[in-house]
């Protein structure tokens, strides 16, 4: 028999070999997606991320849920003194930067109602007006 000429039967030989090696429990993408959003609706991910799951779940293996993460009881106690350099919360709560972002957001809209009231003053542009209301919003607490 020459090498070079596939049968019939060796073909399909082939073809049932290859399927035995392949995991009869593999799900496709789709059906792993699901899995996992209804894993992350309870819990139950344990820190895995989706690439992870879904490499595990399509391969066939079956992905371990982990036990739900449960939040810890509040502590009675006060709470401890934040680490030296470490961003300290203001007193709506946020850290400096998100301080900061929630003033611009806040002085944008005051720029763009005060601009369509003509109340901006001739010649200022932004960095100006956003230095004013920066200075503004701090004094206020924001």
């Amino acid at each position: 028999m020459n090498s070079r000429f596939w049968t019939a039967a060796g073909v399909a030989a082939g073809i049932v070999a290859s399927a035995a090696l392949a995991p009869a429990q593999a799900k496709t993408l789709k059906e792993c997606a699901a899995q996992w959003d209804q894993m992350k609706a309870a819990n139950q991910t344990g820190g895995m991320k989706y690439r992870d799951f879904t490499k595990q779940c399509m391969s066939g293996a079956a992905p371990a849920p982990s036990t739900p993460v449960t939040a810890a009881p509040a502590p009675t106690t006060a709470a401890p003194a934040p680490a030296a350099g470490a961003a300290t919360p203001t007193a709506t709560g946020k850290t400096g930067r998100q301080a900061m972002i929630a003033r611009e957001r806040a002085c944008g809209a005051d720029w763009k109602a005060d601009k369509a009231a003509g109340r901006i003053p001739a010649g200022q542009k932004w960095p100006q007006y956003w230095s004013e209301c920066d200075k503004r919003k701090k004094a206020q607490g924001m």
